[in-house]
Formats: structure tokens, sequence, C-alpha cells
């Protein structure tokens, strides 16, 4: 129960991106259109969770019993970092339509605050191994879920042809994206 209450928390109470504020470059930048941004969620449900998996290992089994537990930071990026460009190899051969769309965006999940985030949060909460892996699904699915919300609204408000041209754009994502966030803060007594 203790997990689905984690996970539930994860995708909606503590949404990374509408509740943390963590990941709002690729939220911004990828989700102007609902297929690219599908994509970018699901590469980051995928690095987030494997990223998790391979610094709570790298963390419990490697730095704490070298005494190096100070050198976190650096560890968890390196291994950000080699996920990601396996993921963008993969894509590259195996998606290249979703490869070119996503364009700079995919190499930007390694500098991604919100995997390097999870990871963290997993340290630092004391999360055991099966909690970092439910903590790191559920806030990457909190991830995928906002960012594919966003592009569904934004597709609807650019067929808009009555909206005042200062607020076309970044402006009206900024002012969706507020909204959003406090439309997720609804979520906040869901779990104690």
């Amino acid at each position: 129960m203790e997990l689905i209450a984690l996970f539930v928390s994860s995708v909606l109470v503590n949404n990374i991106l509408l509740a943390r504020f963590l990941g709002c470059c690729p939220f911004l930048g990828v989700s102007s259109q609902l297929e690219t941004a599908k994509g970018m969620g699901v590469a980051v449900v995928f690095v987030t969770t494997f990223a998790a998996i391979m610094t709570w290992l790298a963390y419990n089994f490697i730095l704490v019993p070298l005494g190096l537990e100070y050198l976190y930071t650096l560890a968890f990026i390196l291994i950000i970092a080699a996920l990601v460009q396996f993921v963008e190899t993969v894509l590259k051969k195996m998606m290249p339509g979703l490869y070119k769309s996503l364009g700079i965006f995919l190499p930007l999940i390694t500098t991604n605050c919100a995997v390097l985030g999870v990871a963290v949060i997993n340290m630092n909460e004391n999360y055991n191994f099966i909690y970092s892996v439910v903590n790191a699904f559920g806030s990457s699915a909190g991830f995928l879920l906002a960012i594919v919300l966003m592009a569904g609204i934004r597709e609807k408000i650019e067929m808009n042809t009555e909206m005042p041209r200062c607020m076309r754009g970044l402006p009206i994502a900024l002012v969706t994206a507020g909204l959003m966030s406090i439309a997720f803060m609804g979520f906040s007594g869901l779990i104690k």
C-alpha cells in the first residue's frame, strides 16, 4: 500500500514539473506538438527509471563503502549522461523521425534537472531500492503526464485565431503552465 501511495504522490502530488518545478526547459520547449511531447516523455521515463536504478546501486555499493559520498553529484551526472547517450543512439537507429523532431532537447536530458533531481531525492529521502525505482517511475510518469497534457493544450491554443498577438507562443505557454501547476496543487491533500 505504501508503494502505491508513493507512486500516486510522485505522479500527482509531488509532480516533478508542476510541484517541484524541475525540468521546465524541455517542458516548455518540446510541448508544442503532441507526438514530440510523447517521445520526450517516454525517453525521460526510461532514462529516469534506469538512472534511479544505476545511481542507487552506485551510491550504496560504491560511494558509501569507499567513503566517497560527497562525489554523488558527479557520479550521478556521469551515469545519466551514459544512459542518455544510449537512448540517443537507439532512437537514431530505430526512430529517426522522432530523433530529428526532438532535436537538441534529447541530449539535454543529460542536464535535465528532473532526472538528476529524482536521483538526489531518492538519496536524500534514504529510499531503499524498490522505493527508489517506484519514486523514479512515478516522477517520470508525472513528467510524461504533464508534458502530454501541455502539448494537447498548446495544440488547441494554436488553433485559436482570436488570441491577442502579445499572448501567442511562450506567454500563453507560461500562463498555461501556471494554471496547470495550480490545478495539480488540488491533489496536495490526496496523500499525507
